[in-house]
């Protein structure tokens, strides 16, 4: 009885994949953040912009065949995991710090980083603070369920220095306490710090965001536990657009296809590539035409509010990009 109860369970979960859910429904269901300009916010039409975005939409077309099939769940930090878990969406892609207790006990797998970061703090220029060590005392905003309120905690302590939380869930809440003066530093990752000036304060110039960076924040995309198909599947869409640029593949070029057996594979025109994942073997092809390579979403996206590609560089120029061979 036992053993037909497993098989049972076995086939009930093989019968309910995301990728045949997905099918089925027509379209992904992405998580991603309430609103951080550059990695997912909706412009003024509503339509939803950034590179967590892009990458959602990558995967929707790989694995659909269609960018355009992607429905997005905005998530605040303590909302995330819990609708990743029951299957409220089928990706998470929400500046996600990829941690040990998140990837071993949340019942998700981390799919790769789609953006090396690091913490940082944003304090009012007319406090006249140059660097966090001045920080001794301050009252911090800060979101709960993140990495940024361990991280400060554990900052402040090393230090031997003591702070004041500020804690509030909402990002509009937490941002309308920090630019009203009810906490004299706001911390968070240091993409959102300069996302969040750049588009949220009434005065940038107004807003410091201080030299330290107190961690690291690996940030990525995540999936549930059990499906590895769905895992394969939203991996590999991720390193195809780390590989496209190393490739030279790009929206405007990508139909203009070179002998290069690499290129070859890449576009599905030698190989079976796609079968092994279980999709079309266009599906590297429909990202890139589609949605772009890594370095386009991120020259639309993150370039224009002033991000530099530092780390974020291929491994070939100097950054810690790199996708495994396609092949």
């Amino acid at each position: 009885m036992r053993f037909l109860l497993l098989l049972f369970f076995a086939g009930s979960v093989h019968a309910q994949s995301t990728l045949d859910a997905v099918k089925k429904r027509g379209f992904v269901q992405c998580g991603v953040n309430t609103g951080v300009a550059g990695f997912s916010q909706p412009d003024s039409k509503g339509v939803w912009r950034g590179i967590d975005v892009d990458f959602c939409r990558a995967v929707a077309a790989a694995a659909l065949g269609d960018a355009s099939k992607v429905r997005f769940t905005p998530l605040t930090a303590q909302q995330r995991f819990t609708a990743l878990q029951s299957g409220e969406v089928d990706i998470l892609a929400r500046n996600t710090t990829w941690t040990l207790g998140r990837d071993t006990s949340l019942g998700l797998n981390f799919v790769g980083v789609n953006y090396y970061d690091g913490q940082g703090f944003m304090v009012p220029k007319k406090l006249n603070v140059k660097s966090a060590k001045q920080l001794n005392g301050a009252t911090i905003c800060v979101q709960p369920g993140t990495t940024n309120e361990i991280n400060v905690a554990d900052w402040f302590r090393a230090n031997k220095m003591s702070f004041k939380p500020v804690v509030i869930e909402k990002l509009e809440e937490v941002l309308n306490a920090y630019f009203a003066g009810r906490c004299d530093v706001y911390t968070t990752d240091h993409s959102g710090l300069i996302a969040l000036r750049a588009t949220r304060a009434t005065k940038p110039d107004d807003h410091v965001i201080l030299p330290e960076i107190i961690s690291k924040e690996p940030l990525g995309p995540a999936v549930r536990h059990g499906d590895d198909r769905w895992f394969d599947i939203v991996k590999w869409s991720l390193y195809a657009m780390i590989e496209a640029e190393e490739l030279g593949l790009s929206r405007k070029n990508i139909d203009q296809q070179t002998a290069n057996p690499s290129v070859q594979r890449f576009v599905g025109a030698s190989g079976d590539l796609g079968k092994a994942l279980g999709i079309d073997n266009k599906w590297a092809y429909n990202i890139v035409k589609q949605v772009g390579n890594y370095g386009e979403s991120f020259d639309a996206n993150l370039k224009p509010l002033g991000f530099e590609r530092g780390l974020n560089r291929l491994w070939n120029q100097g950054g810690l990009m790199y996708a495994p061979p396609i092949r």
